[in-house]
């Protein structure tokens, strides 16, 4: 796994990346377990691929986890802040097998590859706003 830190001034809030290339997962399916992870905290989004089903979702675990040490270590940000930013799946080059066939025949199987992202950015917690009781009784 590479990693790699944004940190230019126009972005507002710290970012983190973390990549693996070339993992033996094919592109369709490791990009249908990033899909449920875009979006949502650092911490709910490994719980949710701790008990997703799908076998693409443990390199995709490890590269969430990976995000979040760098963000922590590179960053020193707050790993309860962060959240995934950005998280995609790109297509790696193909291994190509044969298996043999009846009559003398070859069968082309491939073996496909990912590329994993992840970026993950600190969002500052948001202040606890007045209840609906407090804002009742300023009438």
């Amino acid at each position: 796994m590479t990693a790699r830190i944004d940190d230019t001034a126009a972005e507002e809030n710290p970012r983190a990346v973390a990549r693996a290339r070339f993992v033996r997962v094919t592109p369709m399916k490791a990009r249908r377990v990033v899909e449920l992870i875009k979006g949502r905290s650092a911490s709910e989004a490994l719980a949710v691929l701790q008990f997703a089903p799908q076998a693409a979702s443990g390199p995709v675990s490890k590269v969430l986890a990976s995000a979040v040490a760098n963000a922590e270590n590179n960053l020193s940000l707050d790993p309860d802040t962060l959240w995934v930013h950005r998280a995609y799946v790109d297509e790696g080059p193909t291994l190509k097998r044969f298996r043999p066939r009846a009559q003398g025949r070859a069968y082309r199987i491939r073996k496909r590859t990912s590329h994993i992202t992840v970026e993950v950015e600190s969002r500052p917690k948001k202040v606890a706003s007045k209840s609906k009781s407090q804002k009742g009784s300023a009438r």
